[in-house]
């Protein structure tokens, strides 16, 4: 009450002054932020590095924020408040700078995750999983920080966790099952957000991320499947963009028994080489070719070797293959044998 009391009988000259202290700090922080960010975001636009835009939309938000702090701080400490209220002041205005700090860097080290993965190889790719650990070991050092700053010690707190969360561990063993899977998928990167997989169970499709608990595939149809990081790397998965991108398509014909071998063989590289030069997912570069393999009951088979640069992308290849490739038969009189069935009439009388 005395406290209260004192700063209520606080003369005009004594209240105006932290009041005016604290508008001209918040005027210079308004200041800086429109005048030297915007330059900075400036000059960063013409870098080639997305690190220095980056660090400046992560300062531009709280910018503001941490000179409002400093003007309510230097508005009490210029003021006549009571030492124990501006202890306090003091006390609120570090823990919410601490949390804005933490915030910040947070936020910083999703972004520098993202742009060092897609500047080096080797690093870790980004997903869901590897910003949220990045953002809990952030958050928790903030939060020990926070409490040194109130004088309560960490290494109880510390030793306490530990036993606990062994307890936590023993009663969440599905949960951490599934999320060590998913580090071990990420660490691993023989699955990759972007990959087309395809599981023994027969799911297929595009990885789109990778959660503490499960692995997201959209599939072509257009169907998101869930699949548990823990059943996931128990799985055999065939992943098509590994060791590249670019598959084989293998796609069988057969052709009459009278047929010109020789003949038959330039024609259908002639028309492969034509679908790879002007289909947009053909390799363009790669030769195809055939190989003939089976006499069978009513044609001779063969296996036609073209490329496409995507698994996606074979559907597309075949389709233009198959068209051409009728029209060119028809026109050069290569016959494509419907197939055939013989009877014996003698040993069906006989039965």
């Amino acid at each position: 009450m005395e406290n209260l009391s004192e700063i209520l009988n606080m003369k005009p000259v004594e209240a105006i002054t932290p009041l005016v202290v604290f508008g001209v700090v918040f005027f210079l922080g308004w200041l800086l932020r429109r005048i030297v960010l915007r330059r900075l975001a400036k000059w960063a636009q013409k870098t080639k590095t997305a690190v220095d835009d980056l660090i400046i939309d992560s300062l531009r938000k709280p910018f503001i924020i941490w000179f409002v702090m400093l003007g309510i701080y230097i508005a009490v400490e210029s003021s006549k408040v009571p030492d124990d209220i501006t202890a306090i002041i003091n006390k609120v205005l570090l823990v919410l700078g601490i949390f804005s700090v933490t915030m910040v860097v947070a936020h910083m080290s999703s972004g520098l995750i993202k742009v060092y993965s897609r500047r080096i190889e080797s690093a870790l790719p980004v997903t869901s999983l590897t910003q949220n650990i990045s953002r809990i070991i952030i958050f928790a050092v903030g939060a020990l920080v926070i409490l040194n700053s109130f004088g309560i010690s960490i290494t109880p707190i510390l030793a306490t966790l530990g036993v606990g969360g062994l307890a936590v561990a023993l009663a969440l063993q599905d949960t951490f099952s599934n999320f060590f899977s998913g580090f071990h998928i990420i660490v691993a990167k023989q699955v990759r957000v972007g990959d087309y997989v395809k599981l023994d169970s027969g799911e297929e499709g595009y990885v789109t991320d990778i959660t503490w608990r499960t692995t997201k595939i959209k599939m072509l149809p257009n169907n998101v499947v869930l699949v548990p990081n823990e059943k996931l790397t128990k799985a055999i998965v065939t992943n098509y963009y590994l060791p590249d991108k670019e598959m084989a398509v293998l796609i069988n014909i057969g052709v009459h028994y009278d047929s010109d071998l020789e003949k038959v063989e330039k024609i259908t590289c002639e028309v492969a080489k034509e679908v790879m030069k002007i289909n947009c997912g053909g390799v363009e570069d790669f030769e195809p070719f055939i190989r003939y393999h089976t006499f069978a009951d009513f044609s001779i088979n063969f296996t036609v070797i073209l490329r496409a640069k995507e698994f996606v992308d074979q559907y597309l290849v075949k389709h233009e293959f198959v068209k051409r490739l009728h029209k060119r038969y028809a026109k050069e009189g290569v016959i494509i044998p419907y197939p055939i069935r013989a009877i014996n009439y003698t040993q069906e009388k006989a039965v």
